[in-house]
């Protein structure tokens, strides 16, 4: 069993920027691929990025690409969304998720074995 826990959510102002953490139990965290994906008031939940488990490639949904960065240090069991240049429709419950020994990235949430509880970010105009 794989506990998720992410923190770093808030409100900020459009242009402002977010880090997200989550924090993986295990120890088998350098095994896992990890996806962020968010889900707004009234959609369905999104693929945001994700990073292999190695950490040398990340895949981004092309809405945060350039403006959202997704890193991890397996030496502490936890990925990073780094969000910059934040925008009102960025406002969702953004969620972690792991996929348990793959060395493939996946953009579609039923493939992820383990999710977070998820936590706001509010993006104001």
């Amino acid at each position: 069993q794989v506990r998720l826990v992410e923190s770093g959510g808030g409100l900020v102002q459009a242009g402002g920027s977010l880090r997200l953490s989550c924090a993986a139990s295990g120890r088998t965290f350098s095994s896992y691929v990890m996806g962020w994906f968010r889900q707004a008031p009234g959609k369905e939940r999104e693929f945001v990025g994700a990073i292999k488990s190695s950490g040398d490639y990340t895949y981004y949904a092309d809405s945060v690409k350039g403006r959202f960065t997704i890193s991890r240090d397996n030496a502490k069991n936890t990925v990073y969304l780094q969000m910059n240049s934040l925008k009102p429709e960025d406002t969702a419950v953004y969620y972690c998720a792991a996929r348990t020994y793959s060395t493939v990235v996946f953009t579609t949430e039923n493939l992820y074995d383990y999710w977070g509880q998820g936590t706001q970010v509010s993006v104001s105009s």
